[in-house]
This record gives C-alpha cells, sequence and structure tokens, in this order.
C-alpha cells in the first residue's frame, strides 16, 4: 500500500499552482516563508530604454535580464518610466534593470498590484477554507489529515478567490498535497510518524478520486513534455533577443535663404540588443545596428546639409531628427567612411552589482545616456520625440555622450542612496583602442581628430544626482568635465557645436564644464510637465590662445499619456537650442557674416499604438532663426516615424 501511495502522488498539485486551478500547495519538510518578504536577487536589472523598445537599454535597479530594447539606458532602482526605462526606455534607463528604458524612480504601490488578502499564507485547518464545505466523509477525512501533517496552504482571508466551492478536481488536489507530504514523510522519517488508520484513509480518498487525480498526473506529464521542448528550442538559456526597426519619411522646407527644398527622403535604423547574464544579477549588453542615413566628413548627402543648415564638418545641425546619429556616414574616431546600411556594434556594456546599493558597469561601446536615467518623457527615439532638440538635456549629449554609435569607452558606477536618491558617475573616452595620434591633415587636427588611448585625447567624467521628493515628481541635476583634442562641443545639436570658439581655429583644443537639470512633474495621471535648462562653459586649453564662450539652452512642454486613446501618446514643446550667450578673449559671439538672433524651436507630435509591437508617430518641429542667424528662413521638418519593436 505504502509503494502505492508513493507512485500516485505526484507533482500534480503543482501543475494546478500554474494553472490558477487551486491556491493550494504541496508543503515540504522546509519551512515556509515569513510573511517578510527577501528582497528579489538584490535589485534587478530591468532593459527601460523603457516602455521599453530597444531604442536603449534602461539599466534599473539591480540587475535583471529583462525586456525592451529601447537603446541602452542605465536606471535606478524606483525609477519611473518618463514614457514607461523610457521605454518605458526603452527601453534604454544602466542599472541591473526592473528597464526601461534601459532605458532608472519612486513610485507608490500601484493599485493593480495583488492585495495582502491574495498572498498564499499556511493555513491549519481545512475549517479555516470556508468555501470547502464540509458535507461527506471525505471533507473530515482530509480535515483530520491537513491538521495532523499540515499539507495544505490557502489564503490568509480564509477563502479562495470568488466564494466559490471547491470542486472535485480541487478537492483532489488537495488530498494530492498530503499524498506528496505523507510520501515525504515516508521516505524521510526513522521513527512512525504515519499512523495505519491514515493510511487506510488516504487510500480510501484515492480510490474515491481516481479519475481526478489520474487527470492531475496527466496534465504534469503534458506541461514537463512542453517544458522540455521549450528548452531544447530556446535561443540561449542565458540570453535574450530583442530589437527595434525604425523606417521614417522625411522631409523639409525652408533653410538657407541660397539653397531649394530638399527632396523628401525615406530612412531606415535596425537595433538587434542580446541581454546576456551569467549569474542572473549581472548584464551583458551586446547591441548591433545599421542604418542608411548619410553625411560623411563634409555632410554630403544629408537633409541638414541640402537645407545649408549643418556645419561645413561633420553636420551638426539643429534639424537632426531623434534617431539619427550624429555622425552619420563617417566613423568619427579614424575619419574613414561609413556606407549605407553597413552593420556596426553600437553598444557593449557590462553591467554588475558589487554590494546592495552600488552598481557597476564598463565597456567599449557606451554612451553617457546609457548610464544617467532621462527623466524626461519626451525621450525615445523611436517613440517619443522626433527631434534630437526634445529628447534630452544638452549636458547629457556633450563629447558624443548620445552619438548613437557607442563611441566611447566608458567605465562607472550606480549608487542608489535611497528609494528617493540615486547618484551615478562615469569616465569615457572616445579613442581608446588607438595607441597613438595619426599624423595631421590640417593645423592641429589629426587623422584621429579625437585624440588617442583610454586616458589621452578627448574625455568625459559625467555625472547625475537623481532625486525624487515624491511619486510625481523627477529632477536629474547633471555636470560634465570635458576635454577635447579639437575646438568641438560633440553634442550634435547645433551648426556651431564645430569650432565652439568662433574665431579660434578647429584644431585647438578645448576643455568644457557643463551644468544642467531636468525636471519631470505628473500633476495629473495622464498628463506631465517636463523641462530643462543647460549651460556649457567652453574654455582654450593651449597656450597659443586665450579665449572662452558660454552656451544656453531650455526646454519646456507638455506630455500627454493615453490620449484620445489607451497606448497612443502625445507631445507639445518649445524651447531654444544652443545658442552662444558670450564670448571672451580671442574668441567671438559668431562667425563673421551671421546675422545674430536667438534660434527657437517648436514641436508637437502625435504617436499612435497599432499593437503592442507597431507604432506610427506623425510629427513636425519648426526653427525659427535657424542655428541663430536671422538670414536663414524659418525652417519646418516633417517626420512620419514607424516603428516596429519585438
Amino acid at each position: 500500500m505504502i509503494r502505492y501511495l508513493l507512485a500516485s502522488a505526484g507533482g500534480a498539485s503543482l501543475l494546478y499552482l500554474i494553472m490558477g486551478l487551486l491556491p493550494v500547495q504541496a508543503l515540504t519538510n522546509v519551512e515556509i516563508a515569513d510573511k517578510k518578504q527577501v528582497r528579489n536577487d538584490s535589485e534587478k536589472i530591468a532593459i527601460s530604454h523603457v516602455g521599453k523598445t530597444p531604442e536603449k537599454v534602461n539599466i534599473i535597479d539591480g540587475v535583471k535580464p529583462n525586456n525592451s530594447p529601447k537603446k541602452v539606458i542605465i536606471a535606478s532602482k524606483h525609477e519611473q518610466n518618463s514614457s514607461v526605462l523610457n521605454q518605458k526606455q526603452e527601453d534604454k534607463n544602466l542599472e541591473p534593470t526592473s528597464a526601461a528604458n534601459s532605458s532608472l524612480p519612486t513610485s507608490s504601490q500601484s493599485t493593480n498590484s495583488p492585495q495582502v488578502s491574495d498572498k498564499i499564507a499556511q493555513v491549519t485547518s481545512v475549517s479555516q477554507l470556508s468555501d470547502v464545505q464540509p458535507t461527506d466523509w471525505a471533507f473530515g477525512a482530509l480535515q483530520s489529515l491537513v491538521e495532523r501533517y499540515g499539507c495544505i496552504a490557502g489564503y490568509p482571508n480564509g477563502t479562495y478567490r470568488g466564494n466559490r466551492l471547491m470542486t472535485r478536481y480541487e478537492f483532489a488536489a488537495g488530498l494530492n498535497a498530503c499524498l506528496d507530504r505523507v510520501s515525504e514523510l515516508i521516505a524521510t522519517a526513522t521513527t512512525n510518524l504515519v499512523t495505519k488508520e491514515d493510511l487506510a484513509t488516504l487510500q480510501r480518498l484515492q480510490e474515491e478520486f481516481a479519475a481526478e487525480l489520474a487527470t492531475l498526473r496527466g496534465r504534469v506529464d503534458a506541461l514537463e513534455a512542453r517544458t522540455a521542448e521549450l528548452e531544447a528550442n530556446q535561443f540561449s538559456t542565458t540570453t535574450k533577443l530583442n530589437g527595434e526597426a525604425i523606417i521614417a519619411a522625411i522631409g523639409a522646407t525652408g533653410g538657407s535663404p541660397d539653397t531649394d527644398d530638399p527632396n523628401i527622403i525615406l530612412t531606415n535604423r535596425v537595433r538587434l540588443n542580446l541581454n546576456t547574464s551569467f549569474t542572473g544579477k549581472d548584464l551583458l549588453i551586446t547591441g548591433l545596428q545599421s542604418h542608411n542615413f548619410l553625411g560623411g566628413l563634409d555632410g554630403s548627402g544629408s537633409l541638414q546639409e541640402s537645407l545649408g543648415l549643418a556645419s561645413p564638418v561633420l553636420s551638426a545641425s539643429s534639424a537632426r531628427t531623434s534617431f539619427e546619429p550624429q555622425f552619420p556616414g563617417i566613423d568619427v574616431k579614424t575619419l574613414s567612411d561609413v556606407s549605407a546600411n553597413d552593420v556596426e556594434l553600437y553598444k557593449l556594456l557590462y553591467i554588475f552589482p558589487v554590494a546592495d546599493k552600488l552598481t557597476l558597469f564598463a565597456g567599449t561601446a557606451a554612451e553617457t545616456s546609457d548610464a544617467f536615467p532621462a527623466i524626461t518623457p519626451f525621450y525615445g527615439e523611436g517613440q517619443e520625440s522626433i527631434s534630437r532638440f526634445g529628447n534630452l538635456n544638452p549636458v547629457v549629449r556633450v563629447s558624443g555622450g548620445t552619438s548613437g554609435s557607442g563611441l566611447a569607452s566608458a567605465v562607472g558606477f550606480i549608487f542608489n542612496i535611497s528609494d528617493q536618491l540615486d547618484l551615478r558617475a562615469l569616465y569615457g573616452s572616445v579613442n581608446a583602442n588607438i595607441p597613438q595620434n595619426a599624423p595631421d591633415i590640417q593645423p592641429g587636427v589629426s587623422g584621429t581628430p579625437l585624440g588617442s588611448g583610454f586616458f589621452g585625447g578627448s574625455s568625459v567624467i559625467a555625472a547625475q544626482l537623481t532625486f525624487r521628493p515624491t511619486s510625481s515628481i523627477d529632477i536629474g541635476l547633471n555636470y560634465a568635465n570635458s576635454y577635447h583634442e579639437i575646438n568641438i562641443l560633440g553634442t550634435g545639436l547645433t551648426s556651431s557645436d564645430i569650432g565652439a570658439l568662433a574665431g579660434v581655429s578647429l584644431g585647438t583644443p578645448v576643455k568644457l564644464n557643463s551644468v544642467g537639470g531636468t525636471l519631470t512633474w505628473r500633476f495629473s495621471p495622464k498628463i506631465a510637465l517636463s523641462g530643462y535648462g543647460a549651460a556649457i562653459f567652453v574654455d582654450d586649453s593651449s597656450r597659443d590662445v586665450d579665449a572662452s564662450t558660454t552656451f544656453t539652452s531650455w526646454m519646456v512642454g507638455l506630455h500627454f499619456n493615453d490620449l484620445f486613446k489607451q497606448g497612443n501618446n502625445a507631445g507639445i514643446l518649445f524651447g531654444q537650442p544652443l545658442y552662444r550667450t558670450s564670448a571672451d578673449g580671442d574668441a567671438e559671439l559668431a562667425p563673421t557674416g551671421v546675422d545674430r538672433a536667438t534660434p527657437y524651436h517648436l514641436e508637437a507630435y502625435y504617436r499612435l499604438k497599432l499593437s503592442d509591437n507597431v507604432s506610427i508617430t506623425p510629427g513636425a518641429f519648426v526653427l525659427f532663426n535657424p542655428e541663430g542667424d536671422n538670414r536663414n528662413e524659418t525652417t519646418t521638418v516633417g517626420v512620419l516615424r514607424t516603428t516596429f519593436t519585438f
């Protein structure tokens, strides 16, 4: 009889738990954990980007390979996805993720979260399960076994969900739990803990419910077969693949008075992210991308160059869209050409926790935005703002911090001071893989214009303090200290980015101190007010000249969630692109011939969510006094962006 009992007491109760048919579980000889929940794998890494699309992989709270490929963003614990992080980041927010995003917020408990009464807890008597009616001998028999051997768990309020009666299948699952428990006691006991009377009772119950127990065993066998098939055919035991494909039509009017309007162009950008965990707490992000944006060293083939609004070198411009790279058509490290739709490694980053509140990261293809929460809900290159201006604070973009091609080799940390406060910092070097500068191609400008070596050449030290005083307010404070081998800002936001010290040669090295702040206030469940301010102080780093200048920028806007239909987002924003506001020494306020005027940017977009994986975003932005030159015509750039995420 004992052998019969052991053969019949399979894992059927596990199946019922998985399928949600019965809130009853078999108990082992291990004590049930306290009601106090143990913290889940130290803060899991989630990957924003966000709402998360593959634009960025947000690293939010600890490490946990997750979804969301919106780029790769590092987000912090409790960081609320501004779109999501972030993708919902998007998932782009660097942090072992929760994501993203990675896509980094203090949030109150969700109204959709399970109530305490829904959590499994130990009960000591069948009579506590008030929905189970003691109508026949089987109830009393099972009640006696449960109280003697403690083999059923239910809900703390003593009821089954829905106040429904216990079916024969549910009763059979409870019986199976007791069979498992008694089998365990028989297998491990050194004394006679199970009486003959109880064994006889179990045998009678087993015969009475033989059909139901057989059904349970059959379902478990089917589940195990399906699980084995999935394990045999999955991509990797430790790696998840996610991706994002953007196809967009872009048209523009205006620009320089001596240029014609460019034709409408059709562009694409595809990103694939491989998110790998080796320990369950770490995350290796490997990102591949290709795109068909053009530009090269002199901007040839770019929309901005056709408008006459691009810098003469590297095509920096305020007319750039959110999803195109900062240096299209060229490897800025070596000035070599990159053809349309060439595949490149745009992300290689490893994130790992070293303490309860401290996470480190390092990689050879990274960006500042990978480590810093975006704060603003307009961030999301494939989902939100359609312009480069609207996505992020310019201080985050300094020194190629958001080049779109993983320009820097970087190391840094994420320190979660508290649920409301988090500090991140990094050191990044652009040409870490190049041992020596190439010969000059013009005075002071090397063939490797950004320098060479991990501690030589162009580099940046950046930090962000993220503060969430309430569940509806997010504040980010940024600082960056940079050194460049040549006279540039490295933001890609304005044509003045190249030749930042106007009137000074391009080969003059410069140092930058950049400060900025971003704030988002969700004053209603579906509407957020967001804005930023930034100042970049540029000084020469050469004994040949004495020059300095200051750039400023600001933005404010309203973001709408679920506008007209759930999942549809919209934004309207206005602000001043980077503009040179002062100059001292050998520096000038503007190059010769420029009619200085403060530039402004006005933008609106509406994202239509067609499905969980497809969205279409029509939008446009208008530039007044483009590039800070009153001679340029008011310029309008229209975008129809379709984004696929998987």
